[in-house]
């Protein structure tokens, strides 16, 4: 049995359709959907329903079938791995899940340590929530994701990286300006821009735990847009440092009560995992802990 047909079923419905999948893999759309035509054939079944308003979905067998095809896929992957690495020829796809702050702050400094020593190892990246990316590590979708401790299901090995530490965010004109260290009680009556994304969580733990609800005046789902508001003089808001020290319409202060997430890395199994990827979770474990040491002063 070809694995090529499994990669062409993994492709089309990653992306949505016969068309797309030819050219990301180089091919007719007619060799795209013969090769499909033939599996259905060979196995009795039908893995697509064609349709001509919702487009390509995945029959109830193609989704029973879909999470092994990718682990078949995955499985092919790490053999191709594991001898080039006897050949000491570097192949390879590592597939990585991560969040937008994550992206900005903590993939560029990882990739560029993992380049160094692998110039040859591919990447390809999925941007998402954190629901999201723990449904692709579970699905085989990704090998390595950014997630929160918190919300990874236990059944990911994880790496904690680092605390990211909630704080408040302001317009520069604002009276925060002038104080070193926000109190949370100074933000009673304050119009406050309320997070309804992947982090709302964590502001509403701040404020229930201080006894205190906000003057909500907007309810904002997008990061980027909240911070843009806030640089309007709109409102303030709490949000993860990580993101928000990016942001260059705001300012941000260290609020008296501390709250933060854990960054980890997470994988379905390190000790199953790709010479790639074990290679990734070692760069990174190096590569944080001299961001904790440079923090220590060391």
């Amino acid at each position: 049995m070809s694995f090529v047909r499994f990669d062409i079923i993994a492709k089309v419905v990653e992306l949505g359709s016969f068309t797309a999948a030819a050219e990301a893999l180089n091919m007719t759309q007619s060799a795209v959907s013969h090769a499909v035509a033939n599996l259905e054939s060979e196995w009795g079944v039908s893995l697509f329903i064609r349709d001509r308003k919702k487009g390509i979905m995945l029959t109830e067998i193609g989704q029973t079938l879909l999470p092994h095809i990718r682990e078949v896929l995955n499985r092919v992957e790490k053999i191709q791995q594991e001898i080039a690495l006897t050949k000491n020829i570097e192949t390879g796809l590592i597939r990585i899940g991560t969040f937008a702050s994550a992206s900005a702050c903590l993939l560029p400094k990882l990739l560029v340590s993992y380049q160094k020593k692998h110039p040859k190892i591919e990447f390809k990246f999925y941007e998402g929530t954190y629901e999201e990316i723990l449904e692709w590590l579970d699905s085989g979708i990704i090998d390595v994701g950014f997630v929160v401790k918190g919300h990874a299901d236990e059944a990911f090995d994880l790496l904690p990286l680092m605390k990211d530490e909630m704080v408040v965010a302001y317009h520069p004109n604002h009276r925060y300006e002038q104080q070193p260290i926000v109190d949370i009680t100074d933000l009673a009556g304050e119009p406050f821009i309320m997070p309804t994304g992947m982090y709302q969580s964590h502001v509403e733990d701040i404020f229930s735990e201080a006894q205190m609800k906000p003057a909500v005046l907007f309810e904002v789902h997008d990061c980027t847009t909240i911070a843009r508001m806030v640089g309007e003089g709109l409102g303030v808001t709490i949000g993860p440092e990580l993101f928000l020290k990016t942001q260059q319409l705001v300012h941000i202060r260290q609020l008296n009560v501390s709250h933060h997430r854990e960054v980890a890395l997470a994988c379905p199994s390190l000790s199953q995992a790709s010479p790639a990827v074990k290679e990734f979770f070692h760069v990174a474990e190096a590569v944080f802990a001299k961001e904790k040491d440079l923090g220590k002063g060391v």
